[in-house]
């Protein structure tokens, strides 16, 4: 399917300059601490299970499964599908869904990530694997 939609720029700062840069070249980047181990998702440098400033980034693999979702079938720009994503290493993250056939999502089905264009960083996004 062709997506026609423009997406507004991202919002960056210092703490995500690194995820949006990683962006624009393809790669989807997730933070671990490495005083605990734990993966977390959104980018941000202290961590939210240990509250250590001990963090790194971490390229992910983009591959996850539906945990949950929603169908908005009213909208002023047309139908859209929101929901859950638990990546492959751990972290969820709530995401839009985009590129397929949104009446055929499943709960537990592999999706990857896709970025779409806007006038900054590309945005991420999922669709089925």
């Amino acid at each position: 399917m062709v997506d026609a939609k423009k997406y507004p720029a991202p919002v960056t700062n210092p703490e995500t300059a690194a995820f949006w840069d990683a962006a624009s070249r393809g790669k989807f980047m997730i933070k671990r601490c490495t005083a605990c181990g734990e993966a977390h998702y959104f980018p941000r440098s202290i961590c939210p299970f240990c509250y250590s400033d001990k963090t790194v980034w971490e390229e992910a693999s983009g591959e996850g499964t539906i945990y949950t979702w929603s169908l908005m079938r009213k909208s002023p720009t047309g139908p859209y599908a929101i929901g859950y994503v638990t990546l492959k290493e751990g972290p969820s993250l709530q995401t839009n869904f985009v590129d397929c056939d949104l009446e055929k999502l499943k709960i537990g089905q592999k999706v990857k990530v896709v970025f779409k264009p806007t006038d900054g960083a590309p945005l991420p996004f999922f669709t089925p694997a």
